[in-house]
């Protein structure tokens, strides 16, 4: 397989770098090749401009956003690591999403919210909390985001199986929980295509009547 690992971070040093580099690890130990893509260090631009904005009158998007399609064409598969800012992803991601995903190449520009254009790819998402569980969880903010970002994106764009493990208590080594983290980049990136935790894309979901955690809705 040839496997894309998308990272964002501004910081090199950063552990959201570290967890990266041991998903790499892991699909190269297997065999797989890599293609990384860190947004910062490449200088991507996140800005949706006026010019993103005539793909809806079927007017090619520009030669940087091109190329980055092209990577996601030839890959078979997609690593997504960038931290939660703000209970969401930071506006380098989400600019990246904005102007790469784009009308006619991911999803036809008239209402067709159930749909990809794209052929399905395994895709495992790491997103890096400083909150403990306790704390994402008392609010729901763990839920509302795995929601968002495998109904609303990531599942959206044809990302199947598809797995989103947020990583807790990333701040600082001392609350211990980094050489677990680590230990499971690697693992997943050794798992990539045959990931036990990835799970069905959208239409499944739809079709069988289940919720995000697989479970069956139950009226009451």
């Amino acid at each position: 397989m040839h496997v894309l690992v998308v990272i964002c971070h501004l910081n090199q040093g950063s552990f959201t770098h570290a967890v990266a580099e041991e998903v790499v690890k892991g699909v190269q130990s297997e065999g797989h090749s890599t293609k990384v893509v860190d947004l910062y260090k490449d200088g991507f631009q996140p800005v949706f401009t006026p010019r993103d904005w005539e793909q809806f009158d079927g007017v090619p998007m520009t030669e940087d956003v091109l190329e980055q399609q092209r990577f996601v064409e030839e890959s078979d598969a997609i690593f997504i690591v960038f931290p939660i800012w703000w209970y969401g992803m930071p506006a380098m991601l989400k600019g990246w999403l904005d102007r790469v995903w784009s009308a006619g190449w991911c999803y036809k520009s008239e209402r067709n919210p159930e749909g990809t254009l794209l052929p399905h790819r395994p895709c495992t998402v790491f997103a890096l909390a400083g909150a403990s569980s306790n704390q994402l969880h008392r609010w729901g903010y763990d839920n509302h985001m795995l929601h968002l970002w495998r109904y609303g994106v990531f599942g959206y764009c044809g990302f199947e199986p598809l797995r989103i493990s947020i990583l807790d208590d990333c701040s600082y080594a001392e609350f211990g929980k980094h050489a677990g983290h680590l230990r499971t980049a690697y693992e997943a990136g050794q798992k990539i295509g045959r990931d036990p935790e990835a799970l069905p894309g959208i239409k499944p979901f739809l079709d069988k009547g289940l919720n995000i955690k697989g479970e069956r809705h139950v009226e009451e």
